[in-house]
């Protein structure tokens, strides 16, 4: 009872959303109600893929990640190169690969650097000497390395023409006139240039930090470089036969492998962000403010100049693409044999894609990620270190590797989020700020350090969405007008925020945050 009467304004606050949402269904005949109700929980299930990486990086290591949206959209932008162009993801990952063994082996640079001695002169000199022909080597390796891609100037060549082309069934790949040299040039400038790169970004770790470099280290770092040596080795030799298993497996297959590759190229992404960019400077957070933000501007005009300006659309797997006899699906059972993309529930056509997947994959996240923070020790380390991150410290537990881990998830799952809103949403530039912006509401309406408060808040946030695009064409039936009140487009963002300034005013924390 004493709990309750505590949090009453909180329990008040659920009740009248409650009460709003069963009144905004009320109004609404059976099958419009469903549709939208469904589009609104597929878009909070996208808005909660950007919000949940987002709370868990603020809340245990108190930055606010402003590439987080741009971090999802490059995430959609792979996931289109995986499926649509297969054979330049395999032509790039060796490219990849070998910059990553440089950087693994970070720990074994630090230590044999703190072993060393350096006059202040050239301690000022020597790390910058490395980044800069660590530049050049990798310019000059990839201008030479041999990929065979699109041209975004020319249409005709463009992801435009090759999207079209594989949602007719006629995708026809250009043929690959690599010089052995070339690759072997261009492999090796890379390997070498990632080594000088993890040189010098661990020599400017310990001139920061002189006596926080240990002098030991393990052996894992080096069996990882290897291992990372051998998977390049294997995209090397087997190029044209990992193209062609690519392409002969089916769309659906081939997505759910896409799916997988920016995963891990999330999660590899925001390992290495944290570890150059944001680490040195947790004691400087308006310049993390600064860096994630220069990160998003950057992230912005590699797509652009990869992947092109215009819009475009990822088609839709075969799974989720069927028509003719036996569609639209009248059972999921008769969706799994046909592949309808429509299913009829309650005499509404739901798009199996759009409403029912992105849902699914939704709430398999959600349930991992919690899993993941309540029946884990490294989630159990998370939730104590959101509630005090000095007392974890203090325990020996080695926050740097969890903060690693923390950052490089929360990409993974904004990554995700962009693979999984490609094909229902088109892929632009814009993408990117636009779900940033709603999983920032989303945070503040449900809680900024709240992991289930970001989940119900982003919900909120595309439910609310939803049904006043819905009202924008029934209309709602108002006293003292006569004609009933179609909100306007403009009117969508501005219910989002002011939900969220109704909230807020209520309970400053949002609906679950916690007070400091």
């Amino acid at each position: 009872m004493a709990s309750l009467k505590k949090n009453r304004v909180r329990v008040a606050t659920f009740v009248v959303l409650a009460v709003l949402f069963m009144t905004a269904v009320q109004g609404m005949p059976t099958e419009d109600w469903l549709i939208t109700v469904l589009r609104g929980l597929a878009t909070g299930m996208l808005v909660f893929l950007v919000a949940a990486g987002l709370s868990l990086i603020f809340g245990l290591m108190d930055v606010l990640n402003l590439a987080h949206g741009e971090l999802f959209m490059l995430g959609a932008y792979v996931g289109w190169t995986v499926f649509v162009r297969p054979d330049t993801f395999v032509d790039v990952t060796p490219l990849l690969l070998a910059l990553m063994v440089g950087l693994v082996l970070l720990p074994v640079w630090r230590a044999l650097i703190a072993r060393r001695t350096f006059s202040a002169r050239v301690w000022r000199v020597w790390p910058w000497l490395a980044l800069l022909a660590a530049l050049a080597l990798l310019y000059l390796a990839l201008t030479t390395y041999p990929i065979v891609i699109w041209d975004p100037e020319v249409y005709a060549d463009s992801p435009i023409t090759f999207s079209l082309a594989l949602s007719q069934g006629n995708l026809r790949l250009p043929e690959s006139t690599a010089v052995l040299t070339d690759i072997l040039l261009g492999i090796g400038g890379v390997l070498v240039g990632g080594l000088v790169l993890g040189l010098a970004l661990a020599g400017f770790e310990v001139r920061r930090q002189p006596g926080a470099a240990s002098k030991q280290y393990n052996r894992r770092p080096i069996v990882a470089a290897f291992v990372l040596l051998a998977v390049t080795l294997l995209f090397l030799l087997a190029n044209d036969n990992l193209t062609a298993v690519l392409l002969n497996m089916s769309s659906t297959a081939r997505f759910f492998v896409a799916m997988g590759v920016v995963l891990l190229m999330g999660f590899a992404l925001g390992g290495l962000i944290e570890v150059t960019l944001i680490r040195p400077l947790y004691a400087r957070p308006i310049y993390q403010l600064m860096m994630t933000l220069g990160i998003s501007f950057i992230i912005i005009e590699v797509v652009r100049t990869v992947w092109g300006r215009p819009e475009f659309t990822m088609p839709k797997a075969g799974l989720f693409d069927g028509s003719g006899a036996g569609c639209p699906a009248t059972s999921f059972g008769d969706w799994l044999v046909n592949k309808c993309a429509t299913v009829i529930l309650f005499d509404g056509r739901v798009r199996t894609y759009n409403e029912i997947f992105i849902i699914l994959m939704g709430l398999i996240v959600l349930m991992v990620i919690w899993l993941l923070l309540q029946r884990t020790r490294i989630g159990m380390i998370i939730r104590a270190g959101v509630q005090d991150r000095e007392m974890v410290q203090a325990l020996g537990i080695n926050v740097r590797l969890v903060f690693t881990f923390v950052f490089a998830l929360g990409v993974a799952l904004a990554a995700f989020g962009g693979i999984l809103a490609a094909p229902a949403t088109g892929l632009s530039t814009r993408m990117g700020t636009q779900f940033l912006l709603l999983a920032l509401i989303a945070l503040a309406i449900g809680g900024l350090t709240s992991f289930p408060g970001a989940a119900i808040g982003s919900l909120l946030v595309g439910l609310l969405q939803q049904f006043i695009i819905k009202y924008g064409q029934l209309g709602i039936n108002l006293p003292f007008l006569a004609e009933p009140f179609k909100p306007s487009p403009p009117l969508v963002p501005a219910s989002v925020l002011l939900l969220m300034v109704i909230i807020l005013l209520l309970l400053p924390n949002g609906l679950l945050g916690r007070s400091d």
